[in-house]
């Protein structure tokens, strides 16, 4: 996170839950929803993994403890970790960790989590279990976010402004991103009337810097 003047930026990731009944019929729905929330946690690239950690975690209730099971998905930021958990009433029936031979079909749930996690587990309590992993991020901390150069500079950018606009408190100098979006916006506002000043064309340089933008992206999802 970049810090300019006492002002710092970070993701509020917090933490949540969702119950739902272990069917099959429900697994598109939890990878829609992981998908929307890792979206909005500016972490895009850890959604198939997770998506791929939910999808075996409920087949694993589905299959073992049956359907119809109410089970509740929970996702959190351990540290620099993205951290999920399935949790049901059956204490067990444990998830096991099987090595299946190449023309099996069935068998391979756990050792998929075990391939693409840093680390999984099981806690049993008196009458739940809880079946959670962990998957890298490439965060340094739980409110960072994956930049790059130019994420980089906008932040340097952002910080002299939110600074210069008094936006941190004397007792918290956590800038929050939803309030830095809206000092953005002025920065870009500011932009087209300089370039407007200067006689240029504010309207083609945002077509053109939306068109490197998207070229970008599109470079970075591949």
């Amino acid at each position: 996170m970049a810090a300019v003047n006492g002002c710092r930026f970070g993701i509020n990731r917090k933490a949540w839950d969702l119950p739902f009944l272990a069917e099959p019929e429900e697994l598109a729905a939890l990878r829609r929803i992981m998908r929307l929330h890792l979206t909005m946690w500016g972490l895009p690239h850890v959604i198939e993994p997770a998506q791929l950690c939910v999808t075996e975690l409920v087949t694993n209730v589905i299959t073992h403890v049956g359907p119809q099971t109410p089970t509740t998905l929970a996702v959190s930021m351990n540290d620099n970790r993205l951290r999920i958990e399935v949790i049901d009433p059956d204490a067990r029936a444990l998830p096991t960790l099987l090595a299946p031979k190449a023309d099996e079909e069935s068998g391979r749930g756990m050792a998929l989590v075990e391939a693409i996690t840093e680390r999984w587990g099981v806690i049993l309590r008196a009458d739940t279990k809880v079946t959670w992993c962990e998957l890298a991020t490439g965060l340094r901390t739980a409110a960072d976010h994956i930049g790059g150069s130019r994420v980089e500079r906008a932040e340097l950018l952002l910080s002299v402004c939110c600074s210069e606009r008094k936006l941190r408190s004397t007792t918290n100098r956590f800038v929050s991103v939803g309030r830095a979006e809206e000092v953005a916006i002025d920065v870009i506002a500011d932009l087209l009337h300089w370039l407007r000043s200067h006689g240029l064309n504010p309207d083609g340089a945002l077509e053109y810097a939306q068109m490197h933008f998207e070229t970008e992206s599109g470079r970075d999802a591949d």
